[in-house]
């Protein structure tokens, strides 16, 4: 059988994104040359974004197992266990190359396409996070970036309904040209309704539910597999665009349908959508699948086979029903108002078997589509390092003006306050929100139960930059730092990779470096990875983009009345601080901002002794000791107080300070960037119990101020009126847009 009679040059094959050794191997699949549709959905669902081709023996490293996981990696999302029959399911999501191209329309369908993943599992998702690196943002392009990433992806969630929970946001010039924009969603799943991806017994029926079938997002998944070079970019083709509107009610018949027992299996139409879904849910079920794309309900005149198997438009599910179900799903498709089509059914011989009334247009075995080649890349330490490593503090000449120094960094717009992002959001969303944006994390509360949900999203990737393996353990440790400093106890992480060409030996030494760093630091804290995703080849002119294993950490709030913020709450109350300072200077942002440079050693980590600190906390916490909690991360310690004194607009407070300096240079007690560090504020009863708990666990402790007044005062090294501060801090973004 043949589609056509394509001609498959060496220009094609570079244009799919296949190597000659792999159209070989497709040739020993299928026994034959393959049409031009075929081989369409081979270089989709074999690029790097379906296949991890590159990325899966280095991903086998991380630990996916634990008494709280439901599902782990394999699946849609990974689902964690919170009690009393329910399930948290979380994933994270890069939609970085279309995002350079089409801001607006490629964040809004990161989001999109997340929540998806979510609810085709049986989970009402709760809260949606971003994570965001961007260039100088003095920049007029990637302003524009900015302000379009940001509208699209809070106006995609106002429509849906789903509050924007938390997020972080850096600005540093590697990202120019090539930003990163993952999104995270989570949601809440009854355990003995998690539904799969699984296209199951044969004479079942195929459904296509939801929106209609355009060129757009055609060649998605290549795209986002490729390099960002000025001929990509044009690609605005590759760029899917969203409906919220029938995101929202696709979403409500989904569930529906999985509550009431109707669905077989489900799983969204994302990344090379009909190939992808129909493929991987017949592997997954040891089954096949027969459609005829006639059936399929289209945007546009003229659209052929190979651009119907690729298209990613969105708001679109591959369902499978039983033949004796149809009139009932039929009839809850009609009440949501959304478009159903029965479009093929399931087999029983392994192929997926794709028609146009009734002729075969492409006959490929599943397996062969899902087993994609696996790449063992070699890995080099780069040669950056010897340099970037070197750092002699002697050479760093202490600032005159430390009152200057903090409102410079408190101006800096990777610290600064990300309350202009909150304002694009529609509060009447957030109707389960407990904590959103402004704290460590953000808290979604667990409906018809007395928990909630801590979440939040973390990487320094200037600290991966310097060294991968203790980034990718500080961002897994800052990640569940955040998460107990609202209450919450972590459980799992979901991880984002975003990494430059793996074919580079050094990019790859980095990856896996990062990788083995993040498994270190999940076995120490039992948090494992459940679920995630890898994007590759982020790089612009310049070279690779900083490295970036983004982690998103949930954890459970027992009871949400005992939840923490990070603001000070009124005077007179004794300020603690948890863990030890030291004199690292290394990758901090003082170091950048004031002295322009991104070097050094990142600070060291002690995973046990960040264990006791977070051991600590939560327990003091869940004691109701503790009156505020705040993670030391970006700007030291002078940031985290300033922060804890201004971060609740309403009711600023300020403190007197005074540390124990032990001979410690001036401006690394201010701004060094030392882990496992928390500051708690506490009533001065309490503090003997904290005290107390912190002797037990093993954990430095020191009592370093009181509450009160309408300045900061450290030492004699800072006086400030919190108004000043919170006026450098709260402005920073907006005054550059």
């Amino acid at each position: 059988m043949s589609e056509d009679n394509v001609v498959i040059t060496n220009e094609l094959l570079e244009k799919q994104g296949l190597s000659k050794e792999e159209y070989e191997r497709i040739k020993k699949w299928l026994g034959r040359q393959p049409n031009y549709t075929e081989l369409g959905m081979f270089s989709a669902m074999w690029s790097e974004h379906c296949s991890y081709k590159n990325s899966k023996p280095v991903l086998k490293l991380f630990p996916t197992k634990g008494k709280q996981v439901i599902q782990g990696p394999g699946e849609n999302a990974g689902i964690v266990d919170i009690g009393d029959g329910l399930g948290v399911a979380f994933k994270i999501e890069s939609h970085n190359h279309p995002s350079a191209v089409q801001p607006y329309a490629a964040s809004a369908t990161g989001g999109g396409g997340c929540i998806r993943d979510i609810f085709t599992m049986g989970a009402k998702p709760i809260g949606l996070l971003d994570s965001l690196r961007l260039g100088n943002l003095n920049n007029k392009h990637v302003k524009f970036l900015f302000k379009n990433i940001v509208k699209g992806f809070t106006d995609y969630a106002n429509v849906v309904g789903i509050p924007v929970l938390a997020g972080e946001i850096y600005f540093d010039e590697s990202f120019e040209g090539n930003p990163l924009v993952n999104a995270m969603t989570l949601g809440i799943v009854k355990i003995k309704s998690i539904i799969k991806a699984r296209a199951g017994g044969v004479g079942n029926l195929v459904l296509i539910v939801g929106g209609a079938t355009g060129r757009d997002g055609v060649e998605g998944a290549a795209f986002a597999s490729s390099g960002l070079d000025e001929e990509a970019a044009k690609k605005s083709s590759a760029v899917a665009i969203g409906d919220p509107q029938m995101g929202r009610i696709l979403r409500e018949a989904c569930l529906e349908l999985i509550d009431r027992g109707l669905a077989v299996g489900m799983q969204d139409m994302g990344a090379a959508g009909l190939t992808c879904s129909t493929c991987e849910t017949s592997y997954k079920a040891g089954t096949g699948i027969e459609i005829d794309i006639a059936l399929v309900p289209r945007k546009e005149e003229g659209m052929n086979a190979y651009e119907i198997m690729l298209s990613e438009s969105q708001e679109r599910m591959l369902v499978i029903v039983g033949k004796n179900k149809l009139e009932d799903v039929k009839r809850i498709f009609a009440k949501w108002n959304v478009p159903v089509d029965v479009i093929g059914k399931v087999t029983g011989d392994g192929i997926v078997r794709v028609k146009e009334n009734g002729r075969i247009i492409a006959e490929v075995p599943a397996a062969a589509l899902v087993e994609a080649p696996v790449y063992k890349r070699k890995a080099a330490k780069p040669r950056y390092l010897a340099k970037v490593n070197k750092l002699n503090l002697a050479h760093i000449k202490e600032p005159q003006d430390y009152n200057r120094v903090l409102i410079q960094l408190l101006n800096n717009p990777t610290i600064a306050s990300k309350a202009w992002v909150c304002r694009h959001a529609d509060p009447a969303v957030g109707k389960n929100v407990v904590l959103g944006f402004g704290s460590d994390a953000g808290v979604a509360a667990v409906a018809g139960t007395s928990k909630a949900i801590a979440v939040t999203t973390d990487c320094n990737s200037t600290y991966v930059y310097l060294d991968p393996f203790r980034g990718g353990e500080i961002a897994v440790a800052e990640a569940a730092r955040n998460v107990v400093c609202t209450g919450g106890r972590p459980l799992a992480i979901t991880d984002g990779i975003n990494f430059g060409n793996p074919k580079n030996p050094e990019v790859f030494w980095q990856f896996k470096q990062a990788v083995l760093g993040i498994s270190q630091a999940c076995r120490a804290l039992n948090t494992p990875v459940v679920s995630g995703n890898v994007s590759f080849n982020n790089e612009n002119p310049k070279g690779s983009v900083d490295p970036s294993p983004i982690v998103g950490m949930v954890g459970l709030i027992k009871d949400k009345s005992k939840i923490v913020t990070q603001y000070f709450k009124e005077p007179n109350n004794v300020i603690l601080l948890l863990g030890k300072n030291k004199e690292e200077l290394g990758g901090s942002e003082y170091l950048k901002q004031v002295h322009g440079l991104k070097k050094g050693q990142c600070p060291s980590i002690d995973l046990k002794l960040e264990k006791n600190v977070q051991k600590t906390a939560l327990e003091a916490i869940e004691r109701s000791l503790v009156q505020s909690a705040h993670d030391c991360s970006e700007g030291g310690l002078g940031v985290a107080l300033a922060e804890s004194c201004i971060s609740n607009s309403s009711k600023k407070i300020g403190a007197v300070i005074n540390l124990v300096t032990n001979n410690m240079r001036k401006d690394a007690l201010l701004f060094g960037e030392s882990q496992s560090r928390i500051i708690l504020s506490a009533k001065e009863k309490d503090v003997k119990k904290i005290l107390s708990i912190a002797k037990k666990n093993k954990t430095p402790v020191s009592i370093i101020g009181r509450t009160g007044g309408s300045r900061l005062v450290i030492n004699k090294l800072i006086n400030q009126p919190v108004d000043s501060l919170y006026k450098a801090w709260s402005t920073a973004i907006e005054s550059r847009l």
